[in-house]
């Protein structure tokens, strides 16, 4: 089983308003870059592999972790919330648009969007194929793809409250099995010494 830690980009203005980013290529905001300065690997994952996503904010986080050589990783994007980009989970239900949705956990779909039922199959074929290497990965990925993880090592349907919650400092720790399902390894791992 190969050892994989999940760290969600430093944040970013649309962050700090709530609104969705999706795959809109928004870069760090400097109290986003100043937290992530801060930031250092648990112990124990020095030497990994770098994995990231191919948007800015997630990049711009590998650099300061002192990984600009991390492969970008296009499974590691971030859900495409479609028509809803741009736009806060407030504003959607204030307009009525997300109600009928939420309902549908893992296939919830924006318009022109992902749904992610879709995010899981392609990080579980992510899974799959890190599993064929022992040494241990680190991913710089998104909310949505943990949420996702979260879902693939648990069986969260994402109907309810998650299994567990991640401040935006700490790493979800897991393994990856051959068949591309993962295994938490709790507890999260703090990224502030």
């Amino acid at each position: 089983m190969t050892r994989l830690l999940l760290i969600r980009h430093g944040a970013t203005a649309w962050n700090d308003t709530g609104r969705m980013q999706g795959r809109a290529d928004i870069g760090l905001s400097p109290a986003g870059r100043a937290a992530v300065g801060c930031w250092r690997l648990p112990p124990g994952w020095d030497g990994a592999r770098w994995l990231v996503s191919p948007l800015r904010r997630a990049r711009e986080t590998a650099v300061l972790l002192g990984a600009p050589a991390a492969r970008v990783e296009p499974r590691l994007i971030e859900m495409d919330w479609g028509a809803w980009e741009g736009r806060s989970a407030a504003e959607l239900r204030a307009a009525g648009e997300l109600a009928a949705q939420e309902g549908r956990g893992l296939d919830l779909r924006p318009p022109g969007g992902e749904s992610p039922r879709e995010v899981m199959a392609r990080l579980a074929a992510l899974a799959a194929a890190l599993a064929a290497d022992p040494s241990p990965v680190v991913a710089v990925c998104h909310k949505g793809v943990i949420r996702a993880a979260l879902a693939l090592a648990t069986g969260w349907d994402l109907r309810t409250r998650p299994p567990l919650r991640l401040r935006r400092d700490e790493a979800l720790a897991l393994r990856c099995l051959p068949d591309g399902r993962l295994r938490l390894a709790p507890p999260p791992l703090p990224l502030v010494a």
